[in-house]
């Protein structure tokens, strides 16, 4: 794929009442125009919040918006019929379409079970106490709303490995269960956090279990049935044993019909856990690049004070391009979320530029940074907010110019504190262009592109700088840009 571009056609706080799949349709000629490749769409299966769930609390996930289950037939996002008539039209304009697989946990369930469980050290989960417990916990799953249908699995205490509340006692903490599968602990080849962060949240699934991964590995057919996908995004991994997800990514490459494009959520700022991961699961998913993400909140709060020599420093982006999914945003690191590291407005269109224009990595766009956002919710202050997103003005034009014009070979001028800039260098088929930044004031960078570009003219695309560039009879020009800003110069003939 040529000048990859993903979107995440979503964010947490956006509105209930099934508008997103419509919405999703009608963009989708549009989102071909733009230059976008590639679309992230948020988990579509039920959740235990039904109706109201962002997805992320996955109940049935063979409900995608089909059954009356937790108060609602369709998902917040819509129905399934127009789940599948959103991604047949981002097919019908070669957008390929990645779904978000949810797989650590189960919520809601629909009755209780009689438990033993160990209580465990929430901050040290390495520490299990000898003492079991005998409990109630909400672990079986019958989904009675879809009678069946697709699947007859029955989940209960023997596919999870924990849960966080318990009655009779009542507790709330965390608890390894006592079965078959849990003697020797938490799973391994899972994030080293607390020790061990095999355990998340609700009802911990336990892939040790060969029916539970076999019951996941057919899901996954049945999803590719269902929707004409031609990629995953992963949720969790860093939770969920590393051996798992390779052998179910196996088991769904060897059934679909073309190469699946997948990335997998590890939330990271340590690079070298990310390689660990990589290579735990044979390379066989790329990874969201946190690191950049944080490197990109930093300069964003320093301004002049931050040395954009350094903004790769530590990336994923730096250390293995090739597995490196860059990012500015997404629904959890967006204001009033768990992962809070917003990127300051006046710095997004100079991030953007940086991921969208450059040779590595896969970029991908978040939701309200093209289509802007409003929402309330309240903080860790305890107090209500109102959060407004505006549109990164410039950022329709940068996606365009990733299609248009950031072709050929690299070359970084990453030489000055306060001012950067690279160039790519054209096919014989593509335009190149000329990208310059400043985090301070005003700008110059004098770039020598050649004798084949003597006396060569060159606009700014983003319009920040009305002026034009004339290179020099050896090729040489005086590219600029403003203070706080990103200028994109690309050739003018004739």
């Amino acid at each position: 794929m040529d000048n990859p571009t993903l979107l995440q056609f979503f964010h947490w706080y956006y509105p209930d009442g099934g508008k997103l799949w419509p919405e999703v349709a009608e963009k989708a000629e549009w989102l071909a125009s733009t230059g976008i490749t590639m679309v992230w769409l948020p988990p579509a299966s039920k959740g235990e919040s039904g109706g109201y769930s962002v997805g992320y609390d996955t109940y049935d996930l063979f409900d995608l918006g089909e059954f009356e289950q937790k108060g609602s037939v369709a998902t917040k996002y819509g129905d399934k019929a127009q789940l599948i008539a959103a991604v047949n039209a981002l097919r019908a304009q070669n957008i390929g379409v990645l779904m978000d697989v949810v797989l650590n946990h189960k919520m809601g369930a629909d009755e209780k079970e009689q438990v033993s469980v160990n209580r465990v050290l929430a901050d040290n989960r390495e520490k299990i106490e000898e003492e079991v417990v005998a409990a109630e916990a909400w672990t079986r799953f019958t989904f009675p709303g879809r009678e069946g249908k697709y699947s007859q699995f029955v989940w209960d205490y023997h596919c999870f490995s924990g849960v966080d509340h318990i009655e009779n006692p009542d507790e709330s903490g965390v608890f390894k269960i006592v079965n078959d599968y849990t003697v020797d602990g938490w799973n391994v080849e899972v994030d080293d956090e607390f020790g061990n962060f095999d355990y998340l949240m609700g009802a911990n699934i336990d892939f040790r279990n060969n029916a539970v991964r076999e019951e996941l590995k057919y899901w996954g057919s049945w999803l590719m049935e269902q929707v004409p996908c031609t990629g995953f995004r992963l949720d969790a991994v860093k939770h969920i044993p590393a051996w798992f997800y390779k052998e179910w990514i196996d088991s769904i490459q060897q059934v679909a019909s073309q190469p699946m494009f997948i990335v997998a959520e590890y939330w990271s700022f340590e690079t070298d856990k990310l390689q660990q991961y990589i290579d735990q699961v044979d390379g066989k998913t790329m990874l969201f690049d946190a690191p950049l993400l944080l490197n990109f909140h930093h300069a964003s709060l320093e301004g002049k004070e931050y040395d954009l020599t350094h903004i790769f420093d530590g990336s994923l982006l730096q250390a293995d391009p090739w597995h490196a999914v860059t990012i500015v945003a997404n629904h959890d690191t967006q204001p009033l979320q768990s992962l809070e590291i917003p990127v300051e407005p006046w710095f997004k269109p100079l991030a953007y530029a940086l991921i969208l224009l450059r040779e590595q990595g896969v970029p991908a766009i978040f939701y309200p940074d093209l289509f802007g956002a409003s929402y309330q919710d309240s903080g860790d202050d305890g107090n209500e907010h109102q959060i407004d997103l505006p549109v990164v003005a410039e950022l329709e034009t940068l996606i365009q110019a990733r299609q248009q014009y950031a072709w050929g070979p690299q070359t970084d001028y990453l030489d000055d504190a306060n001012c950067i800039a690279f160039v790519r260098a054209g096919t014989e088929e593509k335009p190149g262009c000329v990208v310059v930044m400043s985090n301070d004031s005003d700008a110059v960078k004098a770039i020598s592109l050649g004798d084949n570009f003597a006396d060569s003219q060159w606009r700014d695309l983003t319009g920040n700088i009305d002026a034009e560039v004339v290179c020099n009879a050896e090729g040489t020009g005086e590219f600029r840009c403003n203070g706080g800003s990103v200028s994109v110069w690309i050739r003018q003939h004739g």
